[in-house]
């Protein structure tokens, strides 16, 4: 622990700053002490020859108020932190022997006189934190500092991050969000407001296109169809004339369901898609049927697997952008940081509403953490050894405190000659 003596003689121990404020307080509680002294010398040699001298009467007047003001202010000063000479007189030593009702009453003044809310709101409307905030985002450097600064944030969490552990997250909620719900429901509701709005029309008309386009290119595959489909015993001059009347006849029936909205075919397949939808919802089977295709599609070493690899790839393509500054995400992300910040510097509107935010915010931590902030310094107070709280506190105002013993010193002087003045004038000497 730093002694008084070590203290005063700046010890290696403390820090640059500590030492040159030790070196300062010395230096000031030098300059008291001579003064005290210089006093105690003029008193003396004042005393001895004022019956010689009457004139050395009022300088003796003078050292010797000038020796008892050096020496109250002495005693109060140091009284703040030590026991005068050693003696355990009352109400000295205040620092140490009341730490933590100092550390309370710190507290408390901290809490009550900063941290409140109309305090932190006052001080942060005349900060225009959105317009400062954007002046900075907007200038390239400030851009860039915030991607660099997101990019080793991403990086820092990459590798903090176990993968078992986040493959582990995606599977549990790829099962509680994915897999545990019935999926025929909610795909009968979709299926139900896409069929009823009429947006599979397009693909049914897709699909029709393409099975008129199908049949005018295979003319042979339908004809031989019916070929091998008919008896041996048939001639084959028939066996033509019935392939020929099929295709015909089938490219009709494709026309015809190409060219009208409203076939019979296409209310048909209406009909069965609503129907399917119905049964999506309601029907047991159907639910069931789903449940076992996904059940078949997604078991268990589906999941892990999609799990893995969706980590996996979500791992390597951040990692990869966020470490290349050509990179389109870095690129992109810059530019968008320093377009907002463009904005907040132009949109009064948008600054205004920022401000709001960041007011409301740090209003609410206030109110909210108010007394956990304020309990920081008492808890640290009430950590710190006694006289090394009192050292430290010496150590930040010791040096001015000084110019109370010389002050003391001073004024102590002048009212000893004064007194002496009056008296003399008044009863004479």
């Amino acid at each position: 622990m730093v002694t008084l003596n070590r203290l005063l003689g700046t010890p290696p121990g403390l820090s640059p700053a500590d030492a040159e404020r030790a070196a300062a307080l010395r230096r000031m509680k030098t300059l008291a002490l001579s003064l005290l002294l210089g006093m105690a010398v003029v008193f003396a040699v004042s005393f001895a020859l004022q019956g010689q001298y009457a004139w050395l009467q009022y300088v003796r007047a003078a050292s010797e108020g000038g020796m008892v003001g050096a020496l109250a202010d002495w005693f109060a000063v140091t009284a703040l932190f030590r026991h005068p000479l050693g003696l355990p007189i009352p109400h000295t030593a205040i620092i140490p022997t009341r730490k933590d009702a100092i550390g309370a009453s710190l507290s408390g003044f901290v809490r009550d006189n900063f941290l409140s809310s109309a305090v932190v709101r006052a001080k942060l409307d005349t900060v225009d934190v959105a317009r400062k905030a954007g002046t900075w985002l907007a200038s390239p450097g400030g851009a860039e500092r915030v991607s660099k600064e997101g990019a080793a944030v991403i990086r820092g969490a990459f590798t903090v991050l176990n993968d078992d552990d986040v493959q582990s997250v995606i599977e549990g909620m790829v099962r509680k969000h994915l897999l545990t719900p019935p999926w025929g429901p909610p795909l009968g509701r979709v299926a139900e407001q896409v069929f009823e709005a009429g947006h599979h029309h397009q693909l049914v008309d897709l699909l029709v296109d393409r099975a008129a386009d199908w049949v005018a290119a295979n003319y042979a595959t339908v004809t031989r169809v019916v070929t091998d489909r008919s008896p041996s015993w048939v001639p084959n001059f028939a066996n033509d004339l019935v392939g020929d009347k099929v295709y015909i006849e089938l490219s009709k029936f494709v026309a015809a369901v190409q060219s009208d909205p409203n076939h019979q075919a296409r209310q048909s397949i209406d009909a069965y898609l609503r129907s399917l939808a119905l049964d999506l919802q309601h029907e047991p089977a159907m639910i069931a049927r789903v449940e076992g295709i996904k059940a078949q599609v997604l078991g268990d070493p589906q999941v892990r697997s999609l799990a893995g690899r969706t980590w996996a790839t979500i791992k390597r393509v951040l990692l990869e952008a966020v470490s290349d500054p050509r990179s389109e995400l870095h690129q992109r992300f810059t530019t968008a940081v320093r377009d907002f910040g463009a904005r907040l510097v132009e949109d009064e509107e948008l600054a205004g509403k920022v401000n709001a935010w960041v007011a409301d915010a740090a209003a609410y931590i206030v109110a909210t953490y108010r007394d956990d902030i304020a309990g920081v310094i008492e808890d640290t107070v009430a950590r710190w050894d006694a006289e090394e709280t009192s050292q430290k506190i010496e150590l930040q105002v010791g040096k001015d405190l000084q110019f109370i013993r010389i002050n003391g010193t001073v004024v102590g002087a002048l009212a000893g000659v004064l007194i002496f003045a009056v008296a003399h004038a008044i009863f004479g000497g």
